[in-house]
């Protein structure tokens, strides 16, 4: 089972795309959504949705995965769920990096802060992170830095921030599942 977690754009036809390439790593696909607006209420929901899909499957290694915003929620609640996940173009930041973007920023901070105490050190080579070097939204060289000491990090050299083919990444992803 792959839960798949959109980013802030979350009405993109290419989230609906991205879902169908992940079949071809397993069958089973299933799209978590949130509001984007609410982070406090979007990290109770995510957890008590995750939860119950987790419950719901025999799959014995899930993968949660997330793309842009999807990607800051897949590794919290990834941890927090004991599942392993798959970072695409991580927004690590977005109290800061999506500011006029979103109405409660602050919560973000908030969120962030109230996580487990050095999460990632706990949560070490439980991610896989791809960015892209033609990532318009994040800074990805220092998503990288600050990612690169607790998960394996690959480059991808032509996808946009949205990444909307995941084709030349899916035996990553695949090999990752099984592993």
């Amino acid at each position: 089972m792959i839960l798949y977690l959109h980013g802030f754009d979350a009405t993109s036809p290419g989230n609906h795309e991205k879902m169908r390439q992940l079949q071809f790593v397993d069958k089973d696909v299933r799209l978590v959504s949130y509001s984007t607006l609410h982070p406090k209420h979007d990290m109770q929901h995510l957890l008590n949705e995750v939860s119950r899909q987790i419950q719901q499957s025999d799959d014995p290694s899930p993968l949660i995965i997330g793309v842009g915003l999807g990607a800051f929620w897949a590794e919290r609640i990834g941890f927090l769920n004991g599942l392993r996940s798959v970072l695409i173009n991580p927004n690590l930041h977005p109290e800061i990096s999506m500011l006029g973007k979103i109405d409660r920023p602050e919560e973000y901070s908030d969120i962030a802060g109230k996580c487990v105490t050095n999460f990632r050190e706990k949560n070490e080579k439980k991610a896989l992170v791809i960015v892209s070097r033609q990532d318009s939204e994040n800074d990805n060289i220092q998503v990288e830095k600050a990612l690169n000491h607790y998960y394996q990090v690959i480059w991808d050299e032509e996808q946009p921030h949205k990444f909307p083919s995941l084709a030349s990444h899916l035996s990553n992803i695949a090999s990752y599942k099984a592993s």
